[in-house]
């Protein structure tokens, strides 16, 4: 079986995720816990280590079904792309049947993976956010551009109810319209970031003083190198 995971994700991070999840131990051997019920446990034996791009190991479950330890092989690359990291996997297996008992099982684990190195490498995802919301605030427009320029990319595109903008330099005067249509008005994150391999969701308010004048949520692309590249904003009533 081969499979492809294309993300937004530095090569390393991908490695250290996979070492840390299978590959633990001095003696490169791994026991992968599962429910008893669905497939028992797995294990196999390191048997090539090349940081940071390649690792390859064998896998059987004790059970000995589908395929007993060390029946088959397990090779993972990583290759590094302008668009983020090429993840390619290969599973050796003995039949067709060992092989499509599997598929959905590396679909799951390349999610796992992916999920683990997307928190860390959107650590800060709230800075971001909260940074962009800030900039929808500031009326000064040389300082507005800067203050999107920290979070966003140049060719950040913007998308509501009353947008369709596409780069910076759509977006900087965009904002002093809104601005001028709707004076005193901030926008403010509420609650947390609910993320998920490069995507951030985040509800927030509108504000004139005190007074809520609309409510919404955004959604937000990552770029491979963290700042904002898409948002979506979404408005609700109330």
């Amino acid at each position: 079986m081969a499979d492809g995971h294309a993300q937004h994700l530095k090569g390393h991070r991908w490695f250290a995720a996979m070492y840390d999840r299978l590959m633990r131990g001095s003696e490169r051997k791994f026991l992968a816990k599962h429910r008893p019920h669905i497939v028992g446990d797995a294990s196999g034996q390191v048997l090539e280590l090349r940081p940071p791009d390649r690792v390859a190991f064998s896998f059987g479950y004790e059970g000995g079904k589908p395929v007993p330890p060390g029946a088959s092989r397990v090779t993972i690359t990583l290759e590094e792309q302008p668009q983020g990291t090429l993840l390619r996997l290969r599973h050796e297996l003995p039949s067709a049947e060992a092989r499509d008992h599997h598929v959905q099982g590396w679909r799951y684990q390349l999610a796992v993976f992916a999920n683990v190195v997307a928190r860390e490498q959107h650590r800060d995802v709230i800075r971001l956010v909260d940074g962009f919301f800030a900039a929808w605030g500031e009326k000064d427009e040389a300082r507005r551009r800067a203050a999107l320029e920290a979070v966003a990319t140049e060719d950040v595109s913007f998308r509501d109810a009353f947008s369709c903008t596409s780069g910076l330099d759509d977006l900087v005067p965009h904002i002093g319209a809104a601005q001028f249509h709707m004076p005193g008005v901030v926008l403010e994150r509420t609650g947390d970031a609910r993320q998920c391999q490069g995507t951030a969701i985040v509800d927030w308010v509108a504000r004139a003083g005190e007074t809520p004048r609309g409510r919404g949520t955004n959604v937000f692309e990552l770029a491979p190198d963290g700042r904002i590249a898409r948002v979506v904003g979404l408005w609700t009533q109330g």
